[in-house]
């Protein structure tokens, strides 16, 4: 009895009261949390990943059809969306049942304002902590800093770890390639919206080697960029990457298309993205996976990976799910694996 009371004592004090979040501000918990608020997509995800038994609350509902690839948990909590400003999915009256002791935020920068919080949030007096990613390989700051917050310290440098391990070895990868393809991404069912190079939603094409083909300025995060048939044309990309299935099963026999390089030679692949996406909307650390996938298409010489077995272990270690073989085809569709010519 008295060497469990001592190991309580020790579990107590070794928690820190106060911490800076990273966004440079004090926040102060007397205890690790036992329930905790993501109000964005960006930081429930990351929070899943971590510690999904603290979760309060979702942002939105999961879809039934991705049951099998997610923690019962997730099909249980209440549906609280976002606490920014007054939005219409805001549900104060299941966050106050839920009684969360930590809200996390998430920001792209440590200059903060870009989310007003709801004043009524503020006035529960919650503490509230900001996890800050400027970019992509900024998850590993991000998966320490909430193992230190949450109390899941081993677990948040192992991804941290496993983040920057795998960014390194795609990057050697990609260094060796004596040629880098061009590559678009194709958005919308028409595949006629993308992403301009410089924005968050392609970063992954960043650290690919820079193959996007469409190159100009973002003017919103929201994306989306217009393009026309004669631009693609002119692109002439060797790959394209899609996130609608519509358009995927329909590219081969479009006349539009079908002098395309990357059409004419069977590279168009659609993204995965059960139960999240793997490249982007949103963009969270599930491009990871997406970041191998893709290294894997471009690069298979360069980058030869067991795709199979890399996700099996990716769901099992961040999502907390088992795919047997049936569950692992629901992952990847035919129209996501690599083609050969």
């Amino acid at each position: 009895m008295r060497m469990a009371f001592c190991a309580f004592l020790l579990a107590a004090f070794a928690f820190a009261a106060e911490f800076t979040d990273m966004a440079g501000n004090k926040v102060s918990l007397p205890k690790p949390p036992s329930k905790v608020y993501a109000p964005a997509p960006y930081g429930s995800y990351i929070l899943y990943a971590i510690a999904p038994e603290l979760m309060a609350g979702l942002v939105f509902a999961p879809k039934e059809s991705d049951r099998a690839f997610l923690k019962p948990i997730m099909f249980e909590l209440p549906v609280v969306g976002s606490i920014s400003g007054e939005g219409p999915n805001t549900n104060l009256e299941a966050l106050i049942a839920q009684k969360p002791d930590l809200i996390l935020m998430w920001s792209m920068s440590i200059k903060l304002g870009a989310y007003a919080i709801d004043d009524r949030i503020l006035k529960m007096k919650i503490p509230i902590a900001y996890a800050v990613a400027n970019g992509f390989e900024d998850y590993p700051k991000v998966f320490r800093f909430l193992g230190t917050l949450l109390d899941r310290a081993e677990r948040g440098e192992r991804f941290a770890t496993h983040f920057e391990n795998t960014i390194k070895n795609v990057k050697a990868a990609v260094a060796k390639a004596p040629k880098k393809p061009k590559v678009y991404y194709a958005e919308g069912f028409d595949g006629l919206s993308t992403e301009c190079d410089d924005s968050i939603h392609v970063e992954i094409l960043k650290i690919l080697g820079d193959v996007n083909v469409h190159r100009c300025s973002t003017t919103s995060h929201r994306g989306f960029e217009k393009v026309t048939m004669e631009q693609i044309l002119i692109y002439n990309p060797e790959t394209i990457i899609a996130q609608e299935k519509e358009f995927v099963d329909k590219v081969f026999d479009d006349p539009k298309w079908k002098t395309i390089a990357a059409v004419k030679n069977k590279q168009v692949y659609l993204i995965p993205r059960v139960p999240f996406n793997w490249f982007d909307r949103p963009p969270s650390f599930m491009r990871l996976l997406g970041l191998q996938w893709l290294a894997n298409i471009l690069y298979p010489k360069e980058y030869p990976i067991d795709l199979a077995a890399t996700t099996k272990a990716f769901y099992s270690d961040y999502l907390g799910v088992e795919l047997n073989d049936a569950l692992l085809s629901e992952v990847l569709t035919k129209q996501s694996l690599r083609r050969t010519k």
